[in-house]
């Protein structure tokens, strides 16, 4: 993948977004946060404390028989043979990554230490026995049951890699958590199902018990036994469950220097659980689309050209739901932060459009995109977000699994998660997800009540930089919509000088979209100024 470099709007779009997060670190805005994932996230600190010790710590998840308690270090779990291709897949990560690096940037050096300008991970934490995984959330993603209906979507427990020891400065624990995390996907509803038990649970039970979850008033060890109790949302999650693991690692980190701005690179891969060799294996990234191979070899090009542009696909993809065939994905994916609005800095499949004066052979020029919205328009299937070649464009990026973490991430992550390991997790105001999370928490829990009482879920949703709005006023004037450091679109005085894609997103009334790229028009809403 391509590395980002910065301009001085891309400098700007990360001040603005670290001003954004700090005011979502406040008391005001995390209690705002618990508001929004009621009934689709665990977040509580202690309650995850108690689940991690007990049966969903990471080593009772992949090794059953494994004693309650007894956490499962770094280089115990990388042994197990179901890890096995994992470890090796992250060492040829590794050695391609600084391969790579070394002939694009010859003149700055890579290693593990300060002493290098790209400062590495140090690969010997990931296999220590000095360092584990921790369960940090559990996230509901029933609005992906799309995917797999039999399955009623998917259940996520995301560890974070923590060094085992405490530090101390001044009295205070500092947190030990390193940056990646592992998200083990499970099936909602799983092999259980099937015995005398679980034969009657239908996926609106499902979505009945985690919505009840989120009106549960309790904390710490009884909140963590409602959840797993029978009637409790976790009770049908087992290792039978298990469907793939997700990993995401800040591969390395380069300070500001003399000849650039600072950049940090996240690696990103998946591995699906294989049932009849009892690993985890190497797999496509859903949706990441491998930019390099597919313009490298003319054939590929034209199929996959063919195929997204098909009208049935076209509005998939417009929807939010589409399903990219795996011959065209790639399995692992580097996106660098921070990033800006510009088309030029985000995401490399942004360098799959091109106008149709260009000389270069991108897959889609401007004409593709126009004579796919008039097919469309005639076959009836009305376009939600995609309604120019720009909204084209920027849908086309946030499907893919880096460009959608370089939206309103944290540091390259959307699920940091909660740190119960700090010195008082019960008073922290850590805020455990991105703003891309919490702005499509309405949208899940609108999918979820919908399953519960026996509707048709939608399951379309809108950019990664402006979330969907289902009805609901939660987000009316918030940092999501419309309000302070929403993202936003500059707005001309004859409407058809907007994009069309892009008119919704406005400011509230005594604030203005401080445009941050001229090209794209795309800012963020501040105070208005004279």
């Amino acid at each position: 993948m391509r590395g980002v470099s910065l301009d001085m709007s891309c400098a700007l779009r990360f001040l603005v977004t670290v001003l954004v997060l700090f005011c979502s670190a406040l008391p005001g805005r995390a209690t705002q946060g618990a508001a929004l994932e009621r009934g689709a996230a665990i977040t509580d600190p202690l309650a995850l404390r108690e689940l991690d010790h007990g049966r969903f710590g990471l080593g009772r998840m992949l090794t059953p028989t494994r004693p309650a308690d007894t956490p499962l270090a770094n280089n115990e779990l990388f042994t197990l043979p179901s890890m096995a291709p994992v470890r090796k897949a992250f060492d040829d990560e590794f050695d391609r990554y600084i391969a790579r690096h070394k002939a694009e940037l010859p003149n700055e050096t890579i290693g593990v230490g300060d002493s290098f300008a790209f400062q590495l991970f140090d690969r010997a934490m990931l296999y220590s026995g000095d360092a584990r995984f921790v369960l940090s959330g559990i996230v509901n993603r029933t609005d992906r049951a799309y995917v797999s209906p039999d399955s009623c979507g998917e259940i996520r427990l995301i560890y974070r890699l923590t060094r085992t020891g405490t530090a101390q400065s001044g009295g205070e624990a500092i947190s030990p958590r390193l940056p990646m995390t592992l998200n083990l996907v499970l099936k909602a509803k799983g092999d259980r199902a099937n015995d005398s038990y679980g034969a009657a649970i239908t996926c609106a039970e499902i979505a009945r018990r985690w919505l009840a979850a989120g009106d549960l008033a309790i904390t710490g060890t009884e909140l963590a036994q409602k959840l797993t109790a029978q009637d409790g949302p976790l009770d049908l999650i087992t290792p039978g469950n298990v469907e793939r693991i997700e990993t995401n690692l800040q591969i390395a980190h380069a300070p500001k220097s003399a000849i650039r701005d600072f950049r940090t690179d996240y690696l990103m891969k998946v591995f699906d659980y294989n049932a009849r060799t009892q690993a985890f294996e190497e797999a496509p990234l859903e949706n990441q689309i491998d930019r390099e191979r597919i313009l490298a070899d003319e054939n590929l090009k034209n199929a996959f050209k063919a195929w997204l542009l098909d009208p049935r696909h076209f509005s998939e993809l417009d929807r939010g739901t589409v399903l990219i065939p795996p011959q065209f994905l790639a399995t692992g994916a580097v996106a660098a932060t921070p990033v800006g609005f510009t088309t030029s800095n985000l995401q490399p499949e942004f360098g799959l459009v091109q106008g149709d004066d260009a000389k270069a052979g991108p897959v889609f020029s401007d004409g593709d995109v126009v004579t796919a919205l008039q097919k469309a328009a005639q076959q009836g299937l009305p376009m939600q977000n995609i309604r120019s070649v720009a909204g084209f464009e920027r849908r086309l990026n946030d499907i893919t699994c880096a460009g959608c973490h370089q939206t309103r991430g944290i540091g390259g992550f959307h699920f940091p998660g909660v740190d119960w390991m700090v010195a008082h997790p019960s008073n922290s105001t850590f805020v455990p997800a991105s703003p891309h999370f919490f702005g499509d928490q309405i949208r899940r829990r609108d999918i979820l009540t919908a399953l519960r009482d026996g509707r048709e879920p939608d399951y379309s949703r809108g950019f990664s930089s402006r979330p969907q709005l289902r009805g609901s006023t939660e987000l009316a004037g918030t940092e999501y919509d419309d309000g302070w450091g929403a993202h936003c679109y500059q707005q001309m005085p004859n409407p058809k000088d907007n994009d069309a894609s892009f008119r919704p997103w406005t400011c509230a009334e005594g604030l203005a979209c401080q445009v941050v790229d001229r090209a794209s028009r795309m800012g963020m809403c501040f105070v208005k100024t004279r």
